[in-house]
């Protein structure tokens, strides 16, 4: 009989990695693994304007999932600490186009270098490189399984997404 480690099942795997991916967010997130920078909200959006492009609030609030109002505050903030700029909508004047200044796309290249070698020298000092390996392996795994559940439509292709 095999044992539940043998031979997951999608529930018994979904579970797990959702717990793994999570603990780990958290804590690059958070700042554990290099303290300085943004609030954990701050730097979600930072993010998303780095992984978009320049969007307007309505759409970046889309890819947040959440209501413009919360934004607000937030992006005035951001603004008015040099990390986002904003211009007129070409063809709405009604609304505004948001996008990372100079400054703050060098600050938050920066940042994301501080957390990354955080993150390499954990990997470095806990994981023998045959299970660096395996981890890359499964992060092309894990990028699959987000393309199938962002899209709804063909999973990618497992190779890493560039940075």
């Amino acid at each position: 009989m095999a044992s539940k480690i043998d031979s997951p099942d999608a529930a018994q795997c979904a579970s797990h990695v959702r717990t793994a991916v999570s603990q780990l967010s958290r804590q690059l997130r958070s700042g554990a693994a290099a303290p300085e920078g943004p609030s954990v909200a701050k730097l979600s959006v930072l993010g998303q304007l780095h992984r978009h492009g320049p969007c307007t609030p309505t759409a970046l609030a889309g890819h947040e999932r959440v209501k413009l109002q919360s934004l607000t505050r937030l992006l005035a903030e951001l603004e008015a600490e040099g990390w986002i700029g904003r211009a007129p909508h070409v063809t709405d004047g009604r609304q505004w186009v948001l996008s990372l200044t100079p400054e703050g796309l060098r600050r938050l290249k920066a940042l994301m270098r501080s957390r990354e070698a955080a993150l390499a020298r954990a990997i470095g000092a806990t994981l023998s490189a045959e299970q660096r390996a395996l981890l890359l392996q499964a992060c092309g795994l894990l990028d699959r399984i987000a393309g199938a559940l962002e899209g709804g439509g063909e999973p990618s292709t497992g190779t890493a997404r560039p940075r």
